[in-house]
């Protein structure tokens, strides 16, 4: 049957799925509301790191009341809000470009605005349809944390290039941010000598900041993230039980490291644990595994353990 978009649906065996509409208005209107939150935190950022001071996010959300009086004042925002969605935007596309081509009906990004630290809760594409094998989970799971990595790798040098020494600066303020590991090898290269906490991230290395945090947490080997995807893949209905190991380490974590965690942990249990079942005896072949071993190295990369807690 017919699986083009004039008929309005997929064709899957013998049955026949029905295409929804897409809301594009929904679409766009989701953007640019996340466009303009994150640009607010943007436009915070760039006069804390000017000034030379650690970024007060209470003090900053004046600037979605500032706003409204002085519009110029977000455009000191952009360098910050352009870098994140643009590497959200590659983040979700991965997805939705790689189910579409296995004619795996895919909702375009939604994003989440929202009055954070960052301005954002992220974004995420609704799969609509069956995947009906390994190779198609695998790749549609692994194609988003790839395609998100690489956006983010340019801005990321940028960002570390206009970063600048301020004595202490990382352990000022009332919030704390972690290093991952692939921006301390960067600070490195570009700070020799410098301890972690006198280095000032330039808001566009704050966005690829976000943009690493981002790729970690889909990268855990839980549920319906996209870890969770690729270690079904290869071990199937055993991932179940690794995914309640991997929950545990979360909670412990959220104990002893930051009570962060404890959240995620929560949201994982109980929105994100259940994973349809596929029978598919076809192995994925070694390039595949080849990949899945880069996603490996990006999680290492771009995992830190106390991504942001509060000054004891």
């Amino acid at each position: 049957m017919d699986s083009s978009p004039e008929n309005g649906g997929l064709a899957f065996g013998e049955e026949f799925y029905a295409r929804p509409r897409q809301r594009y208005w929904l679409h766009a209107l989701l953007l640019v509301a996340t466009l303009l939150s994150t640009t607010v935190v943007g436009a915070g950022l760039a006069r804390s790191f000017a000034a030379g001071h650690p970024f007060d996010y209470q003090g900053d959300l004046e600037g979605y009341a500032r706003m409204w009086q002085e519009p110029s004042y977000l455009l000191a925002g952009l360098p910050f809000s352009l870098t994140l969605l643009t590497i959200l935007l590659a983040h979700e596309f991965g997805h939705f470009l790689t189910a579409r081509y296995y004619l795996v009906d895919a909702t375009l990004p939604f994003f989440i605005p929202a009055p954070t630290l960052i301005g954002t809760l992220g974004a995420f594409i609704r799969i609509r349809s069956p995947i009906l094998s390994k190779r198609a989970l695998f790749d549609i799971g692994i194609a988003g944390p790839l395609a998100g990595f690489v956006a983010l790798v340019s801005p990321l040098i940028a960002g570390v290039a206009l970063s600048k020494v301020v004595p202490d600066i990382g352990r000022s303020g009332d919030l704390i941010f972690g290093t991952p590991l692939m921006i301390r090898l960067m600070e490195m290269v570009r700070f020799p000598g410098v301890p972690v906490q006198d280095i000032y991230l330039h808001p566009v290395a704050r966005a690829a900041w976000v943009g690493l945090l981002a790729t970690a947490l889909n990268l855990l080997p839980i549920g319906q993230l996209d870890g969770g995807h690729i270690l079904y893949a290869f071990l199937g209905e055993r991932t179940r039980h690794l995914s309640r190991l991997f929950l545990l380490i979360l909670l412990l974590m959220g104990i002893f490291v930051t009570y962060s965690w404890l959240v995620w942990a929560a949201l994982l249990f109980f929105f994100n644990m259940r994973h349809p079942s596929i029978v598919d005896p076809n192995p994925l072949g070694r390039f595949r595994t080849w990949l899945a071993l880069a996603a490996l190295a990006i999680f290492i990369l771009s995992f830190t353990a106390s991504p942001v807690h509060s000054e004891p």
